[in-house]
């Protein structure tokens, strides 16, 4: 089962969801702000795509860090514990898919995955 995780008024989350609906790809969502971020997971996702792919240093919650919290995140236990503290500055959709784990949102490398 493909798991989408993310927050539900994020345009990027909603695009991707509605792709894999209208694709007719059955997949369950995991939402950040009711169900938390899974702390068991952030290790693997950041193995999978590095934590600078899956730390959003450019989204409005990371800006509005002091830079104490910004410069917590210089490692991997650092960005692991902002992440839990912040979900916001995770970049979504995080997705997992029987063979891989990726991040964003992208069509084409989608179409490819399936």
């Amino acid at each position: 089962m493909i798991i989408v995780y993310g927050i539900p008024n994020c345009d990027t989350v909603k695009k991707a969801r509605a792709w894999l609906t209208g694709h007719g790809v059955a997949h369950e969502f995991h939402d950040f702000k009711k169900q938390g971020v899974p702390g068991e997971k952030l290790p693997a996702w950041g193995k999978a795509v590095g934590w600078d792919k899956l730390l959003n240093r450019q989204g409005t919650t990371w800006r509005k860090l002091d830079a104490a919290a910004q410069a917590s995140a210089a490692d991997a236990a650092g960005a692991q514990a902002l992440m839990l503290a912040n979900p916001s500055v995770i970049k979504r959709p995080v997705v997992e898919w029987a063979n891989r784990i990726t991040v964003g949102f992208d069509a084409k490398s989608w179409a490819e995955q399936l």
